[in-house]
């Protein structure tokens, strides 16, 4: 991002903050229930290519995937359209989504899982592929790093992790939006381990080490997207 585009972002950003900070913070699932009719246009209308982009990374060979924080099956959408047999099983918090998402493709190899993928049993040695596509910027950098463990461990050898996320532009709104959300969790008394949705992304270079941390052999930082960064993480 240039120099002058990154400051007026700032400024927007202090802005919007500033004009809802007195807004409380919105349960993950009950967000994402309360949005399900045009949802799908509002995430097309942003990722819309992306989602394409992003499907087209998976490797021909992939026979089975997880997709963590699937949604409504946006990048499946995608997935399946190249490869109508992928086994994929899904997880989300929000049942609704997942109840979408089967109502689209009930003919495919699909399990939904309905549970927070923290507390997931990924196995070891499982899967060819684990996806995630706009979802793991809503959590804490600890949490992440510790998912991101689990997610190697889970793959099989030659194995890869698709990440497609939005990321901070600096170091100053990866801060500064961290510290709202501290703040407001605080003041709205967030119980721990209450997931709520509000944005704190890292940036792509605190992104990229905690997954060298977690162990993958290899981390690609990908500019083929458009709205989004495209990690790819080999085991």
């Amino acid at each position: 991002m240039l120099k002058e585009t990154q400051e007026k972002y700032l400024m927007d950003l202090k802005a919007w903050l500033s004009e809802t900070k007195e807004e409380e913070l919105e349960e993950m699932t009950a967000f994402f229930s309360s949005r399900l009719e045009g949802y799908e246009t509002h995430m097309k209308s942003i990722w819309g290519e992306d989602y394409r982009l992003f499907s087209e990374k998976l490797p021909k060979e992939c026979r089975h995937i997880l997709d963590l924080g699937c949604g409504t099956g946006l990048e499946l959408d995608e997935i399946w359209r190249r490869n109508p047999s992928l086994s994929v099983t899904g997880v989300d918090l929000c049942q609704d989504m997942l109840n979408r998402l089967l109502e689209k493709h009930a003919d495919k190899p699909f399990t939904a899982v309905c549970m927070d993928y923290f507390q997931y049993n990924f196995e070891k040695n499982k899967w060819d592929a684990v996806i995630s596509f706009e979802s793991l910027h809503h959590f804490e950098r600890e949490k992440k790093k510790q998912l991101y463990g689990k997610i190697r461990d889970s793959l099989k050898e030659g194995g890869v992790f698709l990440l497609g996320d939005y990321t901070a532009c600096c170091i100053e709104e990866e801060e500064l939006l961290y510290g709202v959300y501290l703040e407001k969790r605080k003041r709205c008394h967030t119980e721990e381990g209450h997931f709520v949705h509000f944005d704190i992304p890292l940036t792509e270079e605190h992104e990229t080490e905690l997954l060298k941390a977690a162990g993958f052999s290899s981390v690609e930082l990908s500019d083929e997207l458009a709205e989004a960064a495209l990690f790819i993480a080999r085991k």
